[in-house]
């Protein structure tokens, strides 16, 4: 079955189309355009702000016009992971969808329905006049996966709506009223590049495969494993019994999501080659076993590869293996008054050897509690001071406080509920949303996040479910009818 065959049609046909769009964070020109044409199209006022967000205005249906004027958002950019052995541009290529059984997914790479499936469902209510609404504002945000640029540039007066439906939560039946807050801390090392020593005469090459990855706010609690955690595990062992050389390692890609896959090459002497493997075979053993139940999948290889034209000095080399080692990663609070929220938590995001003498190291923090935010930075901070790095946080984002009167709230609660016959679970994320983002320049706005079900967000396990996707668009569709008047 084809994608656009699904239903809901509009939506699914949008969602195919949005798939054939080139459009990783900062590079969201293509699908800009696409938005801006689409509304000239359909005869709708639309508009750009500087930051590159676009807002299309839709008028009430008959009878509708006293309504409150409701925003629909969701970001066009999308997370692009892939895996190592597919061959894909992000920049050029179209994302390959397709239906399998219950679900909608991507060969070898994420699929983007976080958030294109949000932004399908504006485009189909932009076009369903069958569809009874007061005003529409549709905003959709550039950079959400890599800064949140466009909801912190969003400037006041861009919008008019006092009620925002956030689409970009990820689990069908539950409405999101809260949001952790988070800042990124960058380590860079810098090395310096030295001669192959002359009897380090074999160079192998360790890989660490088939973890399942995800997002590291949603799936941070959920003892997957960290490629570039288990990779250093065995090298910082390996260093001190074989005195190897490091000549790079690279591992993980973006800072919101868990390192999958992580690589090294490095040089020993050939008296401990045959030794080394034994315990990288034995080190195999012991980690799937660790992670046998969340990482069935997983595997730590050696092979050999060409002597690389350089290792890095060992001063540098040292700093960088017991730095890995001891930054934190994963949980570290529960939430004391929400049961099951994760409070605060570290990403050790990615390893990148780059230029000629860098090595840099990407990490993520979150917490529903600022000053816990703020420790957990101070902690990742301290463990690469004390390695010599140079480390840097950025300006981060602000999370968002639950508001249980919201009037919103109280009605999509009871639409759901009327709808389904089931009541909704009302819940915080520990993952970021933008909503923080909007109450800074809009502190008067009533929002709630939800959507359909979407697994393996920010891998190439990333998949849509198809009865949860109608079940959110029949939510949404019900919830515009009963916005309340003016």
């Amino acid at each position: 079955m084809n994608i656009q065959d699904l239903e809901p049609k509009g939506v699914f046909t949008y969602f195919a189309e949005i798939c054939k769009i080139p459009r990783p964070s900062k590079k969201e020109e293509k699908i800009i355009a696409y938005l801006l044409d689409f509304a000239k199209e359909q005869g709708l006022e639309a508009k750009k702000d500087d930051a590159g967000n676009i807002l299309i205005i839709k008028l009430a249906t008959p009878e509708m016009e006293n309504r409150k004027t409701v925003v629909l958002q969701s970001h066009m950019d999308m997370v692009c992971e892939k895996n190592d052995d597919v061959s894909f541009n992000f920049d050029t290529d179209p994302i390959q969808a397709y239906v399998d059984g219950e679900w909608v997914k991507a060969k070898g790479t994420t699929l983007g329905a976080d958030c294109g499936i949000g932004m399908a469902a504006q485009l189909a209510i932009l076009t369903d006049n069958n569809i009874k609404h007061g005003p529409i504002e549709c905003l959709f945000t550039v950079d959400e996966e890599t800064g949140l640029t466009g909801a912190a540039e969003l400037q006041p007066g861009f919008l008019t709506g006092k009620i925002l439906l956030n689409l970009d939560s990820e689990d069908e039946g539950e409405i999101f009223i809260g949001c952790a807050g988070g800042i990124d801390t960058i380590a860079l090392f810098k090395h310096k590049r030295e001669p192959i020593p002359s009897d380090y005469n074999v160079a192998l090459k360790i890989k660490v495969r088939g973890l399942k990855g995800g997002h590291s706010g949603d799936d941070i609690n959920k003892g997957l494993g960290n490629a570039n955690k288990i990779l250093n595990r065995f090298l910082w062992r390996a260093r001190s019994k074989y005195d190897l050389r490091l000549s790079s390692l690279d591992g993980g890609n973006l800072r919101n999501a868990i390192a999958r896959e992580a690589t090294a090459i490095f040089t020993i002497h050939k008296d401990d080659k045959t030794e080394l493997i034994k315990d990288l075979e034995s080190y195999n053993n012991i980690i799937k076993n660790e992670f046998r139940v969340t990482e069935p999948s997983l595997n730590v290889s050696i092979e050999d590869c060409p002597m690389p034209d350089y290792v890095i000095d060992e001063t540098c080399q040292f700093d960088l293996f017991n730095a890995l080692y001891a930054c934190p990663h994963g949980v570290l609070a529960m939430s004391q008054e929400i049961e099951g929220l994760v409070e605060t938590s570290t990403n050790l995001a990615s390893v990148k050897f780059v230029h000629n003498d860098q090595i840099i190291i990407s990490t993520s923090q979150r917490s529903s509690v600022n000053t816990a935010k703020q420790d957990v930075v101070n902690m990742v901070r301290s463990v690469f001071s004390l390695a010599n790095a140079n480390v840097k946080s950025g300006d981060g984002y602000p999370g968002w406080t639950p508001n249980k009167n919201s009037e919103i709230l109280k009605i999509a609660e009871k639409v759901y509920t009327s709808t389904f016959n089931t009541a909704p679970a009302v819940k915080a994320i520990h993952a970021g949303l933008e909503c923080g983002l909007f109450l800074e320049k809009y502190s008067d706005l009533d929002m709630i996040s939800f959507g359909p079900t979407l697994r393996g967000v920010h891998s190439p396990d990333e998949r849509l479910n198809i009865e949860s996707t109608q079940k959110f668009w029949l939510f949404l569709c019900n919830l515009l009818e009963e916005i309340p008047v003016k």
